[in-house]
Protein backbone atom coordinates (compact mmCIF):
# COMPACT_ATOMS: atom_id res chain seq x y z
CA UNK A 1 0.00 0.00 0.00
CA UNK A 2 2.93 2.32 0.55
CA UNK A 3 2.78 5.47 2.66
CA UNK A 4 -0.29 7.43 3.67
CA UNK A 5 -2.12 9.12 0.79
CA UNK A 6 -4.05 12.34 0.72
CA UNK A 7 -5.49 14.10 2.52
CA UNK A 8 -8.65 13.99 0.43
CA UNK A 9 -12.06 15.46 1.25
CA UNK A 10 -15.44 13.73 0.77
CA UNK A 11 -18.47 16.02 1.04
CA UNK A 12 -21.70 14.41 2.20
CA UNK A 13 -19.99 11.69 4.21
CA UNK A 14 -23.13 10.42 5.97
CA UNK A 15 -24.88 9.48 2.70
CA UNK A 16 -25.05 6.11 0.91
CA UNK A 17 -22.24 6.70 -1.60
CA UNK A 18 -20.21 9.11 0.56
CA UNK A 19 -19.94 6.74 3.54
CA UNK A 20 -19.02 3.75 1.36
CA UNK A 21 -16.42 5.88 -0.45
CA UNK A 22 -14.86 6.91 2.88
CA UNK A 23 -14.60 3.24 3.89
CA UNK A 24 -12.84 2.36 0.61
CA UNK A 25 -10.47 5.36 0.82
CA UNK A 26 -9.46 4.37 4.35
CA UNK A 27 -8.94 0.79 3.08
CA UNK A 28 -6.52 2.17 0.49
CA UNK A 29 -4.47 4.11 3.02
CA UNK A 30 -5.89 7.58 2.38
CA UNK A 31 -6.14 10.24 5.04
CA UNK A 32 -9.75 11.45 4.72
CA UNK A 33 -11.68 14.53 5.75
CA UNK A 34 -15.43 14.51 5.41
CA UNK A 35 -18.18 17.07 5.80
CA UNK A 36 -21.52 16.56 7.50
CA UNK A 37 -24.30 19.06 7.94
CA UNK A 38 -24.56 20.54 11.43
CA UNK A 39 -27.16 18.61 13.37
CA UNK A 40 -30.12 20.59 14.66
CA UNK A 41 -29.95 21.47 18.34
CA UNK A 42 -32.45 18.82 19.40
CA UNK A 43 -30.67 16.01 17.61
CA UNK A 44 -26.93 15.36 17.60
CA UNK A 45 -26.04 13.50 14.44
CA UNK A 46 -24.72 10.01 15.16
CA UNK A 47 -21.59 9.49 13.04
CA UNK A 48 -20.35 6.39 14.88
CA UNK A 49 -20.85 4.35 11.69
CA UNK A 50 -18.03 6.47 10.21
CA UNK A 51 -15.79 6.86 13.27
CA UNK A 52 -15.85 3.07 13.86
CA UNK A 53 -14.55 2.25 10.34
CA UNK A 54 -11.12 0.53 10.21
CA UNK A 55 -8.46 3.27 10.10
CA UNK A 56 -10.92 6.04 11.00
CA UNK A 57 -9.45 6.79 14.42
CA UNK A 58 -6.07 7.60 12.83
CA UNK A 59 -7.02 8.94 9.41
CA UNK A 60 -10.58 10.36 9.39
CA UNK A 61 -11.51 13.91 10.37
CA UNK A 62 -15.13 15.10 10.40
CA UNK A 63 -16.04 18.75 9.70
CA UNK A 64 -19.37 20.57 9.77
CA UNK A 65 -20.21 22.17 6.42
CA UNK A 66 -23.44 22.96 4.60
CA UNK A 67 -24.25 23.59 0.94
CA UNK A 68 -26.32 26.58 2.12
CA UNK A 69 -23.06 28.13 3.37
CA UNK A 70 -20.49 27.60 0.59
CA UNK A 71 -17.73 29.27 2.67
CA UNK A 72 -18.01 26.43 5.21
CA UNK A 73 -16.09 24.13 2.84
CA UNK A 74 -12.86 26.18 2.97
CA UNK A 75 -11.57 24.59 6.20
CA UNK A 76 -12.09 20.90 5.33
CA UNK A 77 -10.64 21.37 1.82
CA UNK A 78 -7.59 23.43 2.82
CA UNK A 79 -4.42 21.37 2.21
CA UNK A 80 -6.22 18.50 0.43
CA UNK A 81 -4.83 16.93 -2.75
CA UNK A 82 -8.18 15.64 -4.02
CA UNK A 83 -11.87 16.33 -3.39
CA UNK A 84 -14.94 14.16 -3.97
CA UNK A 85 -18.04 16.33 -4.08
CA UNK A 86 -20.77 13.81 -3.29
CA UNK A 87 -23.15 15.93 -1.18
CA UNK A 88 -26.40 17.00 -2.83
CA UNK A 89 -29.44 18.75 -1.40
CA UNK A 90 -32.58 16.61 -1.59
CA UNK A 91 -35.97 17.83 -0.44
CA UNK A 92 -37.69 14.49 0.16
CA UNK A 93 -40.76 16.11 1.68
CA UNK A 94 -41.43 18.34 -1.32
CA UNK A 95 -41.52 21.46 0.86
CA UNK A 96 -39.09 23.47 -1.26
CA UNK A 97 -39.42 24.66 -4.84
CA UNK A 98 -37.21 23.18 -7.52
CA UNK A 99 -35.57 26.63 -7.93
CA UNK A 100 -34.52 26.72 -4.26
CA UNK A 101 -33.12 23.16 -4.33
CA UNK A 102 -31.25 23.81 -7.60
CA UNK A 103 -29.82 27.15 -6.42
CA UNK A 104 -28.53 25.53 -3.20
CA UNK A 105 -26.96 22.66 -5.18
CA UNK A 106 -25.23 24.98 -7.66
CA UNK A 107 -24.09 27.54 -5.06
CA UNK A 108 -22.81 24.73 -2.84
CA UNK A 109 -20.92 23.04 -5.68
CA UNK A 110 -19.35 26.31 -6.84
CA UNK A 111 -18.41 27.05 -3.22
CA UNK A 112 -16.66 23.67 -3.02
CA UNK A 113 -14.84 24.32 -6.31
CA UNK A 114 -13.83 27.82 -5.19
CA UNK A 115 -12.43 26.32 -1.97
CA UNK A 116 -10.43 23.91 -4.14
CA UNK A 117 -9.00 26.83 -6.14
CA UNK A 118 -8.23 28.75 -2.94
CA UNK A 119 -6.40 25.76 -1.46
CA UNK A 120 -3.72 25.77 -4.19
CA UNK A 121 -3.18 22.08 -3.27
CA UNK A 122 -6.19 20.29 -4.84
CA UNK A 123 -5.07 18.52 -8.00
CA UNK A 124 -8.44 17.07 -9.04
CA UNK A 125 -12.11 17.16 -8.08
CA UNK A 126 -14.45 14.23 -8.76
CA UNK A 127 -18.07 15.41 -8.82
CA UNK A 128 -20.80 12.82 -8.26
CA UNK A 129 -23.53 13.42 -10.81
CA UNK A 130 -26.41 11.06 -11.67
CA UNK A 131 -27.90 9.15 -14.58
CA UNK A 132 -30.75 11.66 -14.15
CA UNK A 133 -28.43 14.24 -15.77
CA UNK A 134 -28.24 12.17 -18.98
CA UNK A 135 -31.34 10.13 -19.78
CA UNK A 136 -34.29 12.53 -19.64
CA UNK A 137 -34.15 14.08 -23.06
CA UNK A 138 -37.25 14.26 -25.22
CA UNK A 139 -36.21 15.37 -28.67
CA UNK A 140 -38.76 13.19 -30.40
CA UNK A 141 -36.38 10.46 -31.52
CA UNK A 142 -36.19 7.02 -29.93
CA UNK A 143 -32.79 6.40 -28.39
CA UNK A 144 -31.93 2.98 -26.97
CA UNK A 145 -28.53 3.83 -25.49
CA UNK A 146 -26.99 7.09 -24.29
CA UNK A 147 -23.38 8.02 -23.59
CA UNK A 148 -21.69 11.03 -21.96
CA UNK A 149 -22.52 13.30 -24.91
CA UNK A 150 -26.18 13.37 -23.85
CA UNK A 151 -27.65 15.78 -21.30
CA UNK A 152 -31.11 15.71 -19.77
CA UNK A 153 -33.31 18.48 -21.15
CA UNK A 154 -34.22 20.85 -18.32
CA UNK A 155 -37.02 22.50 -20.32
CA UNK A 156 -38.53 19.06 -20.92
CA UNK A 157 -38.20 18.20 -17.23
CA UNK A 158 -39.90 21.44 -16.18
CA UNK A 159 -42.65 21.07 -18.78
CA UNK A 160 -43.38 17.46 -17.85
CA UNK A 161 -43.52 18.68 -14.22
CA UNK A 162 -42.29 15.53 -12.49
CA UNK A 163 -44.00 15.43 -9.12
CA UNK A 164 -42.30 15.59 -5.74
CA UNK A 165 -38.60 15.62 -4.96
CA UNK A 166 -37.57 13.51 -7.97
CA UNK A 167 -38.20 16.33 -10.47
CA UNK A 168 -36.20 18.80 -8.36
CA UNK A 169 -33.45 16.22 -7.99
CA UNK A 170 -33.16 15.59 -11.75
CA UNK A 171 -33.09 19.30 -12.60
CA UNK A 172 -30.63 20.15 -9.81
CA UNK A 173 -28.22 17.31 -10.72
CA UNK A 174 -28.23 18.28 -14.41
CA UNK A 175 -27.81 22.01 -13.73
CA UNK A 176 -25.13 21.48 -11.09
CA UNK A 177 -23.01 19.17 -13.23
CA UNK A 178 -23.13 21.67 -16.11
CA UNK A 179 -22.25 24.58 -13.79
CA UNK A 180 -19.36 22.62 -12.26
CA UNK A 181 -17.82 21.74 -15.63
CA UNK A 182 -18.24 25.35 -16.84
CA UNK A 183 -16.54 26.67 -13.68
CA UNK A 184 -13.69 24.18 -14.15
CA UNK A 185 -13.21 25.25 -17.76
CA UNK A 186 -13.25 28.95 -16.88
CA UNK A 187 -10.82 28.69 -13.93
CA UNK A 188 -8.51 25.92 -15.13
CA UNK A 189 -9.55 23.50 -12.38
CA UNK A 190 -9.30 19.74 -13.06
CA UNK A 191 -12.86 18.43 -12.55
CA UNK A 192 -14.15 15.05 -13.73
CA UNK A 193 -17.72 13.90 -13.18
CA UNK A 194 -18.96 10.41 -12.37
CA UNK A 195 -22.49 9.54 -13.49
CA UNK A 196 -23.83 6.47 -11.66
CA UNK A 197 -27.05 4.78 -12.70
CA UNK A 198 -29.27 3.26 -9.95
CA UNK A 199 -26.88 2.36 -7.12
CA UNK A 200 -27.69 -0.95 -5.39
CA UNK A 201 -26.03 -3.06 -2.71
CA UNK A 202 -25.32 -2.97 1.02
CA UNK A 203 -25.09 0.28 2.96
CA UNK A 204 -23.38 1.42 6.14
CA UNK A 205 -25.33 4.68 6.54
CA UNK A 206 -28.32 4.52 8.94
CA UNK A 207 -30.82 5.85 6.38
CA UNK A 208 -32.46 3.53 3.82
CA UNK A 209 -31.00 4.79 0.48
CA UNK A 210 -33.72 5.77 -1.99
CA UNK A 211 -32.05 4.00 -4.94
CA UNK A 212 -31.91 0.71 -2.99
CA UNK A 213 -35.53 1.16 -1.92
CA UNK A 214 -36.57 1.69 -5.56
CA UNK A 215 -34.63 -1.33 -6.83
CA UNK A 216 -36.20 -3.50 -4.10
CA UNK A 217 -39.71 -2.23 -4.88
CA UNK A 218 -40.90 -5.69 -5.98
CA UNK A 219 -39.52 -7.27 -2.81
CA UNK A 220 -41.06 -4.55 -0.63
CA UNK A 221 -44.38 -4.55 -2.54
CA UNK A 222 -44.06 -0.85 -3.31
CA UNK A 223 -46.21 -0.64 -6.45
CA UNK A 224 -45.78 3.13 -6.80
CA UNK A 225 -42.14 2.52 -7.80
CA UNK A 226 -42.78 -0.12 -10.47
CA UNK A 227 -43.04 2.44 -13.28
CA UNK A 228 -39.36 3.34 -12.66
CA UNK A 229 -38.27 -0.25 -13.36
CA UNK A 230 -39.29 -0.61 -17.03
CA UNK A 231 -35.66 -0.54 -18.21
CA UNK A 232 -33.15 -0.07 -15.40
CA UNK A 233 -29.42 0.57 -15.61
CA UNK A 234 -27.83 -0.32 -12.29
CA UNK A 235 -24.47 -0.63 -10.52
CA UNK A 236 -23.10 -1.95 -7.22
CA UNK A 237 -22.22 0.69 -4.60
CA UNK A 238 -18.70 -0.71 -4.22
CA UNK A 239 -18.07 -0.35 -7.96
CA UNK A 240 -19.25 3.27 -7.69
CA UNK A 241 -16.85 3.96 -4.81
CA UNK A 242 -13.99 2.25 -6.65
CA UNK A 243 -14.78 4.27 -9.80
CA UNK A 244 -14.52 7.52 -7.82
CA UNK A 245 -11.06 6.56 -6.60
CA UNK A 246 -10.05 5.32 -10.06
CA UNK A 247 -11.00 8.69 -11.59
CA UNK A 248 -9.07 10.58 -8.91
CA UNK A 249 -5.96 8.50 -9.59
CA UNK A 250 -6.20 8.06 -13.39
CA UNK A 251 -3.82 10.61 -14.97
CA UNK A 252 -5.73 10.78 -18.27
CA UNK A 253 -9.27 11.14 -16.85
CA UNK A 254 -11.17 14.05 -18.38
CA UNK A 255 -14.81 15.12 -18.58
CA UNK A 256 -17.84 12.92 -17.81
CA UNK A 257 -17.89 9.17 -17.05
CA UNK A 258 -20.98 6.97 -16.84
CA UNK A 259 -20.73 4.22 -14.21
CA UNK A 260 -23.28 1.45 -14.85
CA UNK A 261 -22.60 -2.27 -15.14
CA UNK A 262 -25.96 -3.95 -15.86
CA UNK A 263 -29.36 -3.40 -17.48
CA UNK A 264 -32.57 -5.14 -16.39
CA UNK A 265 -36.08 -4.80 -17.81
CA UNK A 266 -39.09 -5.03 -15.50
CA UNK A 267 -39.89 -8.51 -16.88
CA UNK A 268 -36.32 -9.73 -16.33
CA UNK A 269 -36.35 -8.33 -12.80
CA UNK A 270 -39.58 -10.16 -11.96
CA UNK A 271 -38.17 -13.45 -13.28
CA UNK A 272 -34.79 -12.96 -11.58
CA UNK A 273 -36.23 -12.05 -8.17
CA UNK A 274 -38.88 -14.77 -8.11
CA UNK A 275 -36.33 -17.46 -9.07
CA UNK A 276 -33.61 -16.26 -6.69
CA UNK A 277 -35.74 -15.27 -3.69
CA UNK A 278 -38.79 -17.57 -3.63
CA UNK A 279 -39.50 -16.51 -0.03
CA UNK A 280 -40.82 -13.15 -1.32
CA UNK A 281 -44.12 -12.47 -3.09
CA UNK A 282 -42.71 -11.08 -6.35
CA UNK A 283 -45.32 -9.73 -8.82
CA UNK A 284 -45.97 -11.97 -11.81
CA UNK A 285 -45.21 -11.01 -15.41
CA UNK A 286 -48.95 -10.90 -16.08
CA UNK A 287 -49.58 -8.40 -13.28
CA UNK A 288 -46.81 -6.13 -14.60
CA UNK A 289 -48.27 -5.80 -18.11
CA UNK A 290 -50.34 -2.81 -17.00
CA UNK A 291 -47.35 -0.81 -15.72
CA UNK A 292 -46.78 2.37 -17.73
CA UNK A 293 -44.00 4.92 -17.52
CA UNK A 294 -41.01 6.47 -19.22
CA UNK A 295 -38.74 3.74 -20.53
CA UNK A 296 -35.30 5.09 -19.66
CA UNK A 297 -32.61 4.47 -22.30
CA UNK A 298 -29.67 2.22 -21.41
CA UNK A 299 -26.48 3.98 -20.27
CA UNK A 300 -23.21 3.19 -22.07
CA UNK A 301 -20.19 2.75 -19.79
CA UNK A 302 -17.70 2.30 -22.65
CA UNK A 303 -15.66 5.42 -21.80
CA UNK A 304 -14.98 4.28 -18.22
CA UNK A 305 -14.11 0.73 -19.35
CA UNK A 306 -11.84 2.05 -22.11
CA UNK A 307 -9.96 4.05 -19.45
CA UNK A 308 -9.05 0.79 -17.71
CA UNK A 309 -11.73 0.47 -15.02
CA UNK A 310 -13.18 -3.01 -14.35
CA UNK A 311 -16.48 -3.78 -12.65
CA UNK A 312 -16.36 -6.41 -9.89
CA UNK A 313 -20.04 -7.10 -9.26
CA UNK A 314 -23.16 -8.27 -11.09
CA UNK A 315 -26.85 -8.19 -10.21
CA UNK A 316 -26.59 -11.33 -8.03
CA UNK A 317 -24.28 -9.52 -5.60
CA UNK A 318 -26.21 -6.25 -5.85
CA UNK A 319 -29.48 -7.84 -4.75
CA UNK A 320 -28.08 -10.52 -2.41
CA UNK A 321 -26.13 -7.93 -0.45
CA UNK A 322 -28.88 -5.29 -0.50
CA UNK A 323 -31.47 -7.78 0.78
CA UNK A 324 -29.12 -9.15 3.46
CA UNK A 325 -28.31 -5.61 4.61
CA UNK A 326 -32.01 -4.66 4.73
CA UNK A 327 -32.73 -7.74 6.86
CA UNK A 328 -29.91 -6.85 9.27
CA UNK A 329 -31.13 -3.25 9.58
CA UNK A 330 -34.78 -4.23 9.99
CA UNK A 331 -36.11 -2.92 6.68
CA UNK A 332 -37.18 -6.42 5.54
Amino acid sequence: MGGEKGPVCVTGGTGFIGSWLIMRLLDRGYSVRTTVRSASSEQKKDVSFLTSLPGASERLQIFNADLSDPQSFNAPIEGCTGVFHVATPVDFEGKETEEIVTKRAIDGALGVLQACLNSKTVKRVVYTSSGAAVVLNSNGQKIDEMDESYWSNIDFLKASNPSGHSGSYMISKTSTERASLEFAEKHGLDVVTLIPSFVVGPFICPKFPSSVRTMLAMVLGDKDQYSLLLNTSLVHVDDVARAHIFLLECPTAKGRYICSSDVVTIEQMSQFLSARYPQFQIPTLKSLKEIRGYKIPTLSTKKLLDSGFKYKYGINEMFDEAIQCCKEKGYL
